[in-house]
């Protein structure tokens, strides 16, 4: 297993949706305590006050659950450090962007696929295409936006091999402006200028939008904005682990690290989250916060969390406002596994859920 770089990094937003964290998913397995105590050196059993204000404090003891792979016990067996090691937004960017080429060499062995440099309407992109792409497929494209907590690229290969070789479909990784230095909507406006171009050459219902953490977060922003700009609709979109709510924070993100159940976490902080990427917006534009958009007419939707996601609660409930607009909305939830799991491409459940996700564009846009 590889070490998590993010280990007993200070809470933030943008921290928890790095990526990278996913090749250690290292859990404190036996023992949690709420706001990530020192695991005691005795036997602990469980508790729980609810204090005057509602705010519970807890301690659980949570054993490696059965119901998961050997692979993924093994992973939620690895304790971490809740020690606080503050890190610089350049270091940042520089180790996410040496795990994201490692973990994309690892995935290209998996998963055999063209990795190329490209520029489309100006925006630098990533292209990866299939070995063979069948006649059927080359009227289809897929266009990710990476996961990375707005500031970093945590997923423009993790999250694009696998599905460009599983469903033999070309996949674009848009890389687009990041904050603090850009915040929103540069990366909103960034994903509309290739979408635009896209759409020159592919009719609408072959293309399909997806991501992973702030990726995530950003195929909803994308997806409304493109629907206020009264351009047509993609055929599919994929909110894998991201949430829609910039003005509230989720319950799962009070009791979620990165890694899960271990790690350091400290209480949410006030809204509106993650301030660099926010800035003057106000946290219920229907862009920024889809939750607050109206959602009708938005294509067929597939929504992926896990047990122990902290943006479980964000992603859920985003699923449940496509559903209320009468969107072909389905949610896939993985038992135990922490944030944005599949970036660890070795994982058995890391195989299923890019078959999934895979099935579900080739099913989409074979239409």
């Amino acid at each position: 297993m590889r070490r998590n770089p993010l280990a007993g990094r200070r809470w933030n937003l943008s921290a928890c949706l790095s990526l990278r964290v996913i090749f250690c998913i290292a859990l404190s397995a036996w023992t949690v305590t709420c706001w990530s105590q020192p695991a005691a050196t005795g036997v602990q059993s469980d508790s729980s006050v609810i204090d005057s204000q509602g705010t519970a404090h807890i301690t659980r003891v949570i054993p490696v659950p059965q119901t998961v792979s050997p692979e993924a016990q093994r992973s939620l067996a690895l304790p971490q450090s809740d020690a606080v090691k503050p890190e610089t937004l350049e270091a940042r960017r520089s180790g996410t962007d040496t795990w994201q080429a490692r973990a994309g060499k690892l995935s290209e062995t998996m998963y055999p696929v063209h990795v190329a440099s490209d520029s489309i309407a100006g925006v630098p992109v990533r292209v990866i295409t299939p070995l063979e792409i069948p006649a059927d497929h080359r009227d289809r494209v897929l266009i990710n936006l990476h996961g990375g907590g707005f500031n970093s690229d945590s997923g423009s290969l993790t999250e694009t091999v696998p599905i460009a070789n599983l469903t033999q479909t070309k996949v674009i990784a848009v890389l687009y402006r990041l904050a603090p230095e850009h915040p929103f909507p540069a990366a909103v406006d960034d994903a509309v200028a290739v979408y635009r171009e896209v759409l020159k050459t592919y009719k609408p219902a072959k293309i399909a939008i997806y991501g992973t953490s702030a990726g995530a977060i950003l195929t909803g922003e994308v997806a409304v904005k493109i629907k206020q700009l009264g351009l047509p609709l993609p055929g599919a979109l994929g909110i894998f682990s991201g949430f829609g709510d910039f003005d509230h924070v989720g319950d799962s993100q009070a009791m979620y690290a990165l890694a899960g159940l271990s790690g350091h976490l400290d209480p949410p902080a006030p809204p509106p989250m993650d301030k660099e990427y926010v800035r003057e917006t106000n946290p219920r534009d229907p862009v920024l916060s889809p939750l607050y958009a109206d959602l009708h007419g938005m294509p067929p939707t597939l929504f992926i969390t896990s047990g122990r996601d902290m943006l479980l609660s964000g992603t859920t409930i985003l699923h449940r406002a496509f559903l209320r607009d009468g969107v072909d909305a389905r949610l896939v939830v993985f038992e135990a596994l922490p944030h944005a799991f599949w970036n660890d491409a070795e994982l058995p459940e890391s195989k299923e859920a890019d078959g999934i996700m895979a099935k579900f564009f080739d099913r989409e846009l074979g239409r």
